[in-house]
């Protein structure tokens, strides 16, 4: 038999640590509808053990066998009997944001989505629904910035904005990858300022009744001040490190120093860009065939 696979492709800066929180909150009622869960706990979600190990950008067609083992293996800790239906997600399936900065959106998505397909194979499942997530490319390259200098010494934005602007890759070359690679039974892409709450994508990725599950009380990702920000890149660049309970203590020290000191910022032409490639990236997708795109 086959293990039917339900995908949330993520992606980054799109909801998904509080998606993984949802899957969290909904863990017992989902396993007792016969469903297998599978997410990683990198922001906190309970219960998430998920490590996919995946090629960067680098990595050669030599080392597919090795990351498809590694694949693999996480796998298996996460299915169980022969056809039991696995619920997945994972931010970073497509890519890394760092290489956002350079002016490239996901560029090893092909090379990662081959491996995953291939340990996929290797537990009997196949991609029956796919959710994707996508967002304004600025809102994305300014909130990955932001994150990223979370817990980094960062050049200034200026520095990445021209690169960003005309970066390469695209939405539609995602879904793409994602249709061409594991060939789901469908698909449906959300636009980020019309996908709801974390409950009720997740209706949408199941094909559920609408309330079937509850929505988690509290959030994982508080989002730093540019105050918060200023003061981390400060320690970074005075070559100090912070684990993650010191820069969320800063964090949360600033929270209320919400004034906008232009951490991170494109200019007007170079917003009015990306938003006019956005729209164009959207009117494809909604032409895709075997796609359902929800704005």
């Amino acid at each position: 038999m086959v293990r039917k696979l339900y995908l949330h492709a993520g992606a980054h800066r799109t909801g998904t640590s509080s998606f993984q929180l949802c899957l969290a909150a909904n863990r017992q009622q989902l396993e007792s509808d016969g469903y297998d869960l599978a997410y990683p706990g990198r922001d906190g979600a309970p219960e998430g053990h998920l490590h996919l190990r995946l090629p960067k950008p680098s990595h050669g067609e030599d080392q597919h066998g090795a990351f498809v083992g590694k694949v693999t293996r996480a796998l298996k800790k996460h299915v169980s009997g022969e056809d039991q239906p696995l619920v997945l997600s994972e931010e970073n399936l497509l890519g890394l944001i760092i290489h956002f900065f350079s002016g490239r959106l996901y560029p090893a998505r092909r090379k990662r989505l081959r491996v995953f397909r291939d340990g996929l194979e290797a537990v009997g499942a196949e991609a029956e629904h796919i959710l994707l997530i996508v967002r304004p490319y600025d809102e994305l390259f300014v909130s990955g910035f932001r994150k990223h200098a979370e817990d980094n010494a960062v050049e200034p934005f200026e520095t990445h904005a021209e690169a960003m602007t005309t970066f390469r890759g695209g939405w539609p070359e995602a879904v793409k990858a994602l249709q061409n690679v594991l060939k789901p039974k469908s698909m449906t892409v959300v636009e980020y300022g019309a996908r709801g709450t974390s409950s009720e994508l997740l209706v949408r990725l199941l094909g559920a009744e609408a309330g079937a599950y509850v929505e988690p009380d509290y959030d994982l990702n508080v989002s730093a001040t540019d105050a918060a920000l200023e003061h981390l890149q400060g320690i970074y660049h005075a070559g100090k490190v912070l684990e993650r309970e010191g820069w969320q203590a800063v964090i949360a020290q600033y929270a209320e120093h919400g004034e906008d000191r232009g951490f991170a910022r494109f200019s007007e032409a170079q917003s009015e860009t990306l938003a006019t490639r956005y729209r164009d990236d959207l009117a494809r997708i909604g032409s895709m065939e075997g796609v359902t795109l929800i704005t």
